[in-house]
């Protein structure tokens, strides 16, 4: 089943690495097989990791839009989960950072990058 995407006028996504952005009028793109896809509202800028949660996030946003499930990409991803695990004040926050390591862990990329967008939602790291 292909994945549907709606765009607004303009709006700007990544597949595969490949920054893509829309015309002047909506538009409807169908992707027909696999493809590492990231929405613009999705896409945490390097300016914007400023929480241990943000750099979390970030790093496994790297993870995911690279394709890479190991080497520096992986080491990073480690190290900012970790920090998040440290700065994390409740047994339920550190369930969650618990479930995205696992997924980064099992190159789940795509599901450890939205548990780390709830996190994110939820205000986890707010302090820097």
């Amino acid at each position: 089943m292909p994945l549907k995407l709606s765009l607004k006028p303009g709006e700007t996504f990544v597949v595969n690495g490949a920054v893509v952005r829309n015309g002047d009028r909506r538009g409807v793109l169908l992707l027909e097989n696999q493809a590492r896809v990231l929405r613009e509202k999705d896409i945490l800028h390097p300016r914007d990791a400023t929480t241990p949660a943000a750099r979390a996030y970030f790093s496994v946003m790297q993870m995911y839009l690279l394709g890479e499930a190991d080497g520096p990409t992986y080491s990073q991803a480690a190290e900012s989960l970790a920090a998040l695990l440290a700065a994390s004040e409740d047994e339920d926050s550190r369930a969650a950072v618990l479930d995205i390591s696992a997924d980064v862990a099992c190159s789940n990329l795509y599901r450890a990058l939205s548990r780390c967008r709830r996190l994110l939602a939820d205000g986890e790291g707010a302090a820097a």
